[in-house]
């Protein structure tokens, strides 16, 4: 069944390679600072070096991520760009595979050049499809084009919000939903304690590390969580870390059993 408008399904963990990367932030981190910096997490972009103290707190909590990071490091921070293109990266990856994705926005900018607003509204239907967006896509990614044009949305005050804030200018749009929103705060804005809790990856994996009997909803791990406030963002990305390496090291580790 399609997915009715305004809503989104847990999909896997969002693409970690090529995708728009962002390496000009020079913000305070959220680990580094004061029990003050951390209360005010929900505006502090966090770094590199926030994820290694963050994780040091997180294994304290929960011995359970010890091995994660024994066995595989510390994971990496994957940011991305802000702005309408990583927006429309996001609403690609929505429901498909990292690979059709991945796939897809790479065909749109070769298309392109550089995927702006007022060049995404000049595609028609035959060009966005061959790309790889379908109907509902090509009308998400075109009302939003739209809103950023008209100045409705300004993409650039998102950073100056809180996280809820975030939330409701973004999901006011059609095809944007929670885990579109808890993406971009957690891989755009680097918003510490940012939580995509209907990520199908991020369930698969608390399925298996925690061994779980079966795989948690998005309300059971949300409800976990709790324990890694103010630091759910690099515990997702423990998560993720844990999910794409057990992947890697072969077919038995990701079919989340």
């Amino acid at each position: 069944m399609p997915p009715k408008p305004k809503t989104e399904a847990g999909r896997e963990v969002p693409s970690t390679s090529r995708a728009p990367a962002n390496t000009e932030r020079k913000r305070k981190g959220a680990a580094n600072g004061s029990s003050g910096a951390a209360s005010k997490a929900g505006l502090v972009a966090i770094t590199e070096s926030d994820i290694a103290v963050a994780a040091r707190r997180l294994a304290r909590r929960e011995p359970r991520f010890r091995p994660v990071l024994k066995k595989y490091g510390l994971p990496p921070l994957w940011p991305r760009e802000p702005g309408f293109a990583t927006l429309i990266f996001i609403i690609l990856e929505q429901q498909v595979s990292m690979q059709s994705a991945q796939a897809a926005f790479e065909r749109l900018q070769a298309t392109l050049g550089v995927v702006t607003p007022e060049a995404f509204l000049g595609l028609d239907d035959a060009q966005l499809k061959t790309i790889g967006f379908s109907r509902q896509k090509m009308r998400y990614g075109r009302e939003l084009a739209r809103v950023v044009l008209d100045g409705s949305l300004d993409l650039n005050a998102l950073h100056v919000m809180e996280d809820e804030a975030v939330r409701s200018a973004l999901t006011r749009l059609p095809g944007i939903g929670d885990w579109t929103v808890d993406v971009y705060l957690l891989m755009v804005l680097l918003r510490a304690d940012a939580f995509p809790k209907g990520d199908l990856a991020l369930l698969i994996a608390a399925h298996r590390l925690f061994g779980l009997t079966t795989r948690p909803t998005p309300a059971e791990v949300e409800l976990m969580a709790e324990a890694w406030r103010p630091y759910r963002g690099v515990a997702t990305r423990i998560l993720w870390h844990f999910y794409l390496s057990e992947r890697r090291a072969g077919p038995s580790h990701a079919d989340g059993s």
